[in-house]
């Protein structure tokens, strides 16, 4: 029997999603896809887990697309890269769909972060990395562009003129370099303990304001003035009716520490 790609687990409201090929440095083939895309569908629906984890097993995140094994069926790859009417393709959806997910997802990387890997631990909302993991955006070895999803969050993260050079070259940066230029969140020599760590703060505020604040930042990037007011409104007032925003009111009050119930929000 073939080995999960991915594993999953949950530990109260905490849910960890582990790369599995470590004899592979967890690089990508067309099952990882799969698998990925799924775990976050089953995350989703899933209103009491308030954070993810996302991680990769062994010395490694991921080394990026694994091509021997992808190409292996270029039938199948055709399939996958073609998006139709949809926005996205399967590729893309592999690291798009984290940024859907109503929870805070963050990306714990140690030792290679290349291609794919870089654009999964993108498609978190947060990376601490060890300082020694080295990142490439690496496609640039193939002849290729970042094509998994990693066009949006490399605008919103760097200055056009560091992602052209870091596409262009494939250039390879530790991680503490990543997190001066802002690839990373921050860089720690134990990253798994520091994503505990901003996941204890998380999870004492309402996970309906905390999916709601990942949705506005998301939703109000590229939008007008107008459209990000709107959105503001609209967010704050399913808030104000919000079972768990009256427990943090409450709680705030009395100076208990609050009990929140499921998210509603998402």
């Amino acid at each position: 029997m073939t080995e999960p790609r991915v594993l999953v687990e949950i530990d109260g409201p905490i849910a960890s999603v582990t790369l599995n090929r470590p004899d592979k440095l967890n690089g990508v083939d067309l099952q990882t896809i799969d698998e990925l895309i799924a775990a976050a569908e089953s995350l989703r629906g899933n209103r009491d887990i308030r954070a993810v984890l996302l991680r990769g097993q062994g010395r490694s995140f991921c080394a990026g697309l694994d091509f021997g094994a992808v190409f292996k069926d270029k039938r199948r790859v055709a399939r996958n890269f073609f998006a139709g009417p949809r926005t996205v393709n399967r590729f893309q959806r592999v690291n798009q769909i984290w940024r859907e997910l109503p929870v805070p997802v963050i990306a714990v990387v140690q030792g290679h972060c290349y291609g794919a890997g870089v654009q999964l631990a993108l498609g978190a909302d947060f990376r601490f990395t060890t300082p020694d993991a080295t990142w490439s955006i690496l496609e640039a070895k193939w002849g290729l562009v970042p094509d998994m999803a990693g066009t949006v969050p490399f605008a919103e993260l760097m200055r056009a003129d560091v992602v052209m050079r870091l596409a262009m070259t494939g250039e390879m940066l530790t991680g503490a370099r990543a997190v001066e230029l802002g690839l990373a969140t921050e860089v720690s020599d134990d990253p798994l303990a520091s994503a505990r760590a901003l996941v204890d703060q998380i999870v004492e505020r309402s996970p309906d304001s905390v999916a709601a604040t990942k949705r506005l930042v998301h939703g109000t990037r590229r939008g007008t003035p107008r459209s990000a007011y709107r959105l503001e409104r609209k967010l704050q007032s399913a808030l104000f009716k919000a079972r768990n925003t009256s427990i943090a009111r409450k709680a705030g009050m009395t100076k208990e520490r609050p009990v929140f119930g499921p998210r509603t929000f998402g």
